[in-house]
C-alpha cells in the first residue's frame, strides 16, 4: 500500500478577543501573512485581522487509506483548537476541508510529463 498525502485547511473566525489579544495578532500579523502561507505537518497559519478576524490553518498529514483522511482532519482540528486555547483566543465557525492529493487531478505540465515517462 502506498503513503497518500493529505491537505487539511481548517477555517474560522476570531471570536471574543480583547484589545489586548488584537494588538498582539496585529504585532505578529507578518509572520502570518498569506504570502508565507504552506501546508506543513504542524500547521501553518495565516490571518489579517487589521481587515477581518478570519484565519486559515494549513496541515499536511498522510495516511495509508483514503478513509485515514477522516482522521487526518480530526488531528488538523484538534491542533487548530489547542493552538487558539493555549493562547487564550475565542474563535467560532470552525470547519475544515481535506483533500487527498493522490485524488487530486493532474495539472497540465504533469499530463505532458506523466505522457512523456510513459512513452
Amino acid at each position: 500500500m502506498s503513503t497518500r498525502t493529505f491537505r487539511v485547511t481548517v477555517r474560522g473566525v476570531f471570536d471574543g478577543l480583547s484589545a489586548e489579544q488584537r494588538a498582539e495578532l496585529l504585532n505578529r500579523a507578518a509572520e502570518h501573512d498569506v504570502l508565507r502561507a504552506a501546508f506543513t505537518p504542524e500547521g501553518s497559519l495565516t490571518y489579517d485581522v487589521a481587515v477581518r478576524p478570519a484565519f486559515t490553518f494549513r496541515f499536511l498529514d498522510s495516511g495509508e487509506a483514503e478513509e485515514d483522511i477522516l482522521e487526518a482532519t480530526e488531528r488538523a482540528e484538534a491542533s487548530a483548537r489547542a493552538w487558539l486555547e493555549q493562547r487564550g483566543y475565542g474563535y467560532k465557525n470552525l470547519r475544515s476541508t481535506a483533500e487527498d492529493l493522490s485524488q487530486a487531478p493532474l495539472g497540465k505540465r504533469q499530463r505532458r510529463e506523466a505522457a512523456r515517462k510513459g512513452s
